[in-house]
Formats: structure tokens, sequence, C-alpha cells
């Protein structure tokens, strides 16, 4: 009875639980399932030794009282019933409930302590998992979907937590039952324990090949699945998108359809289960009936008392739910260790970027000089194709500088350089005159303060987005930066003033305002170096004369380097630095530029309406 709740426990979490994020080839996918793999986790619970031996203790006690009842229900029998002696029946009846009470007892404290060591573990692996993966590199996140990180996150995570929080303690239980109940069939009836031995296989083969057929469909069952989550983040994500363009009626029949494939999928599983229940009752209950029938014949005959044949009837059951549940745990563990594996491929992953042994200690106070050197980078997803080739530029404490050119140029590569998300494959990135693959990451960023073209803002209140940038910041700090920012008004307005939820990515925000949270962030960082990548792109013309002229205060006596596609935007710069093909191509003023460069005169003819916009691009 026990093992059957326990297995619909493990079927309900498997139907609980997320998909898992991909598919493996039938050869990645036995070689995950490896049980070994799982010995891994074994750090994640050395810590708690105290608690895996009290569940030890309780787990042994709850066995050893199962396996006693067996005896109890012989001399209940025996000595109870068959005696007719009233007084030996009250005895052993209250032997039976004794027993009971400590089988519940045991029952509890291992249920309590393994569950505990299962959401423990689980937590400090989520714990460990999130603390690595921020410590990763841009490039692994340029090749990793982020919807697999938070599935590896919960799904795989939780299904660790199942296994050893319920699978594993399962399985010992069963196992020591398993060896304890062949031990008293011994005892028992050594002929009949010979006919267990043999009867034992046959039931076993055919759940074991049948069992096969189950997990492979679940999997199927849980592709589907995957198929129903990725629908539903696609659509949700960009459901403005989806009504702008009509396109509900499309959306509704994709989605119906993976739903009935995961419908479809789901019933197959239902089905190969439903049989491979009905098969292990069959066969289960079928070797009882034939193991009832020899031993009935065995006491009719005088040669076993009927407390014996119902204590190996007992001690039958035990053997066999307990090869039934070992069968089914399993399938659990296999599961468990490919998830396993795929979380700690996630823990082995070793960024790219990281600091040095010993890293070089930046200048202070800082200067904030910038420099780039016959820099030559290709993204990692196309390395054939550079970002920057033989780029140079050097920039002086407190100047402007903007960087402009078509699209592709490599514009936000320099920021990317600049704040070491990646390391150039040629030349050197430098910070106050130290290449900063010398220093440490964090002290570099430290330094710089961007502002992004999509900026992003956290599902937190416009209090702890603007303090992103300063954690510990105080409130009247947040505030001014606000008001620096041009912000202050609108977030007044809010229905909670500076501690209002903004909502996932900001989604209570317009776009003009997520940017001016975004640029107080970078006002409260007060940084030595400033990064503006179209600071200003998606604000209205009377927001954007407010925010330039808190930028202009931001700027004063700070080095700047800001992107822009408006030129309307750069055209105060100290110097304006013209890419294209990841080159420089031309450096000067607006004015200098437009007599000078081509590029350049047809990026403003275009802005400004000016009769160059008809000259090619040379």
């Amino acid at each position: 009875m026990v093992d059957m709740t326990a297995e619909t426990s493990t079927d309900k979490t498997r139907s609980a639980a997320a998909p898992e994020p991909s598919a493996p080839t039938d050869a990645a996918s036995a070689e995950a399932r490896d049980i070994g793999r799982l010995r891994r986790l074994w750090p994640f619970l050395r810590g708690y030794r105290a608690a895996m031996a009290g569940a030890a203790v309780c787990l042994v006690v709850a066995s050893a009282t199962v396996l006693a009842l067996g005896v109890g229900l012989r001399r209940l029998v025996d000595e109870g019933f068959a005696s007719g002696n009233a007084g030996l029946l009250d005895q052993a009846l209250f032997a039976l409930l004794v027993m009971v009470a400590v089988l519940a007892a045991a029952s509890f404290g291992r249920f309590f302590l393994v569950s505990w060591l299962g959401e423990r573990a689980a937590a400090d692996l989520r714990r460990a998992v999130f603390d690595h993966l921020l410590t990763l590199d841009a490039a692994f996140f340029e090749i990793t979907h982020t919807g697999e990180l938070a599935s590896r996150l919960t799904t795989d995570t939780t299904l660790l937590q199942t296994v050893i929080g319920s699978s594993v303690s399962v399985a010992l239980r069963n196992l020591l039952m398993l060896a304890g109940g062949l031990a008293m069939l011994v005892v028992t009836s050594p002929k009949m324990t010979g006919l267990v031995v043999l009867v034992v296989p046959l039931v076993i083969v055919p759940i074991v090949v049948f069992g096969r057929r189950v997990r492979r469909l679940s999997r199927l069952s849980q592709d589907r699945i995957a198929d129903l989550g990725v629908a539903v983040e696609e659509t949700v994500s960009g459901v403005r998108t989806v009504q702008a363009y009509v396109h509900e009626a499309v959306d509704r029949r994709r989605f119906a359809g993976r739903i009935e494939a995961a419908f479809a999928a789901a019933v197959r599983r239902i089905g190969a289960r439903a049989w491979l229940t009905a098969i292990v009752i069959f066969l289960v209950f079928g070797a009882v009936s034939v193991i009832l029938w020899v031993g009935g014949h065995d006491v009719l005959a005088g040669r076993m008392s009927a407390g014996e044949l119902s204590a190996f009837v007992f001690y039958a059951v035990v053997v066999a739910g307990s090869v039934g549940a070992v069968t089914e745990v399993i399938g659990d563990l296999q599961r468990a260790a490919g998830a396993s594996e795929r979380l700690f491929v996630l823990l082995d992953t070793r960024p790219r970027i990281s600091a040095p042994a010993r890293p070089r200690p930046l200048p202070v106070p800082p200067r904030g000089e910038v420099g780039l050197r016959a820099v030559t980078f290709a993204y990692p997803t196309r390395p054939d194709r550079p970002a920057l080739e033989d780029f140079s530029l050097a920039v002086a404490p407190g100047e402007r500088v903007a960087l402009v050119g078509p699209s592709g140029a490599g514009k936000s590569t320099v920021f990317h350089l600049l704040l070491r998300f990646y390391d150039p494959g040629a030349g050197s990135v430098t910070l106050d005159g130290v290449p900063v693959n010398e220093a440490d990451p964090q002290a570099v960023r430290r330094r710089i303060g961007l502002v992004a073209q999509e900026p992003a803002i956290f599902a937190a209140s416009a209090a702890d987005n603007i303090r992103y940038g300063r954690p510990e910041a105080a409130a009247d700090e947040v505030r001014r930066a606000a008001e620096a920012a041009g912000a202050a008004e609108f977030i007044a307005r809010l229905p909670e003033g500076f501690d209002t939820y903004l909502g996932e990515r900001g989604a209570r925000l317009s776009g003009g305002q997520r940017q001016r949270i975004a640029i107080a962030r970078a006002i409260l960082k007060d940084p030595a170096v400033l990064l503006l990548d179209e600071a200003t792109s998606a604000l209205d013309a009377e927001s954007e004369r407010l925010v330039q002229a808190a930028l202009e205060m931001l700027m004063a006596g700070r080095t700047t380097l800001m992107i822009a596609h408006r030129l309307a935007t750069v055209r105060n710069a100290e110097r304006i630095v013209v890419m294209d093909r990841g080159r420089v191509v031309a450096t000067g003023s607006h004015a200098e530029l437009v007599r000078t460069d081509p590029l350049y005169a047809r990026l403003a003819a275009l802005q400004f309406d000016q009769p160059r916009a008809a000259e090619p691009v040379k």
C-alpha cells in the first residue's frame, strides 16, 4: 500500500513538472541517465550528515517494523485464532498495535527528514547554479536560450528535490525490505521460497520491458509539453505584435494543434501506464494466488501452520511490492541523473572572462582615460566576420567622444570591450592606463556607467531600479538622481511614488520613462566613464530637452562615449568618430566631417534634408 502511494506521488510529480530543456539523442540520453552521475550531488548533501543519519535510523526502524509485522501476524493466527485463547489474542493484538505505532513514528521521521534534505539540497543547488550563471561571460548567453536556463534552475532542480526527498528513500527502504523479506521467506518456508525465486523473474521481466515503453512515452509527452511552453513564451512576450497584426486566430490554431499533440502523447503515456499497472496487478496477485494454493495444500497436509502461511504470504507481498517499487524508482533515478547532468554541465562551464590570479589595481582616484589600440574582434557566434578590425581610439580624461556610423559598424562592440564582456582577439583595451584583461572585471565595471539603447528595468520598485547602480544609496540620493534625470515628476504620479512596483521589464512605464529611469541609475552610480548608447532615442522632444540638460551636467568633467544614430544629439561633441565595418574612417567635428567625409555627409544629409543626400557614399 505504501509503495502504491509512492508510485502515485511520483507520477503526479512527473505530470506537474515542466518539460526538460532539450531532447538528447538516444546515445546521449542513455549516458545522461547513468545513475552513477548522481554521486555529484554528494557535495550538496554532506553538510547535513545529522539529518541523513536520523533519516537512516528511521528508515531501518520502519523497515524492521514492517518485517516484524509478519511475525506478529503469525502469532496472531497460530496462538490467538487457532488455540481459541482470548488472552493470547489480546496480547498479539496489543503487540501489533505497538509495532504499528513504532512504524508510524519512524515513517514520520523518515518522511520529514528526507523531504527536508531534498528541499535543502535543491535550494543549495539552485543557489550554486544561479551564482555561477552570474559569473559566465556574454559569449555564453549569446548561444544559450534563456528559457533553457530557467528550466534547468526550476524543473531539473525540482526533479532532483523529488528524487532526494522521496525516490532515494523509497529505493533504500524497499531494498532493505526486499533483503529482509527474502530472509524471512527462507526462515518461514525454504520450499516455498524456492517457488517464489522461480516466479519472481516471470513477474519482473514483463514489467521491465513494458516499463521502458512507458518511460519512452513519458519523455515524448514531456517534449510535447515543452512545445507548449515555447509557444506560450513567444506569444505572450510578443502579444502586442500579435494583436497589432491581427494574428490571434492563427496563433490560436497553432496552439490548439500543439495542445492536441500534447494530449495525444499524454493519452499514449496514460494507456501504456494503465497496461503496465494491469500487468503488474495480474502477475503479482496471480503469483500470490499460486503460492496460496501451494501453501494451502501444505497447511491441509500438516506441513505448515496457518500462521506460517499467513506470514509467508505477507512476506511474499512485501518482496513483490519492493521489487515493483525499486523498478519504478530506477526510472526516476535515471531521469534525475539526466537532470543532474544538465545542471552540472552549467556548473562545469568556465567563463572566458574572469579576474586574473593577481589582478592589477586601477589607479586611485580614477581618471577616466580610455584606450583601444589595434583591436580586432569577432563575436563567438560570427567568428568569420570581425566586428572591429585594427580599431584604435584614445579618449582623454573628461573628453566627450561620439561614435557614429551605419548599423553594424561596430559602435556597440566598443562598449562591450570597454566593459570587458569580451576580450579582443588582437590588440589591447585599457582603462586609466591598465589593460582591462589584467584587472578585475568588477573593478573595471565599477568605474563605468552605461545607459543602453534598450534599458533593463527589473520587476522591482522605481527606487530599487534606480538604486541598482549603487545599492547602498540613501532615499534622498535616489530622489536627487531621479530629479537630475527628469524622472522624479512622473515617478511622483505613480500610485505609490518611488515604491511603485514597475512590473516585468517596466511594463507600467512608457519607453521614455524607462529610459529616464536608466539615466537616473547611471547618475546615481557617478562613474568615471559614461557610456551612452542612444540614451535619448526613446524620448519625446520635451523629455529629450530635460534629459539632455541633465546629461550635460552629468558629463561635465567626465569621460563620455556616446553612440547616436540621430546626429542632432552629437553635434556638440568635442570629437566625432565615424565608423564603418569595424574601422575608424574619419574623425573631427560635425562641421569638419560634413565637408570632408562622404559617409558622414551622407548620414547628415539624410537626417537634415541637405542637398548632399543624393550623393553616393564612396
